[in-house]
């Protein structure tokens, strides 16, 4: 069992004992979800790495029932998810910060030497495993888009 989890286990415990209902809740979805990546395994023990797909996996999930809700104006559920969102969001590594990201992709983009926008996937793949999930795919794709086209 990887420290994430242990982790996990112990504020569902200190949750439950203080009566943190909206936290036990959110740690004990995150929590079946591991269980069910762990069957789907084969029982093999998770990774710290795949703990963190999940996570983030489930925090995306939440990001989206946060909009479907805002659109359709149920601001009780929009509270709700954002509180659940909060809490996943403390169990997250340190996000890279946009000129992290952007020092990154330059590197990247003089290591591989792209011959533009076609190499698009290949750049997004050698940054997105230089970041290794500290940074959200959307603002990693905006800044290799961004390098890739001023860079003729």
């Amino acid at each position: 069992m990887c420290e994430l989890q242990d982790k996990i286990k112990k504020d569902i415990i200190e949750s439950l004992k203080s009566k943190n209902e909206a936290k036990v809740t959110t740690l004990r979805m995150f929590q079946a979800a591991i269980q069910n990546k762990f069957i789907e395994n084969k029982k093999e023990d998770l990774k710290e790495e795949d703990v963190l797909q999940i996570l983030k996996k489930q925090v995306k999930q939440i990001q989206d029932s946060i909009e479907a809700f805002t659109k359709g104006n149920r601001d009780d559920l929009v509270k709700k998810e954002e509180t659940s969102l909060n809490i996943l969001k403390d169990y997250l590594p340190p996000q890279a910060s946009l000129e992290e990201i952007n020092q990154i992709v330059i590197k990247v983009i003089e290591d591989l030497n792209p011959q533009g926008p076609e190499d698009f996937g290949k750049v997004m793949k050698e940054v997105m495993s230089a970041l290794k999930g500290k940074a959200d795919g959307k603002d990693v794709s905006a800044a290799v888009k961004q390098a890739l086209s001023s860079d003729k």
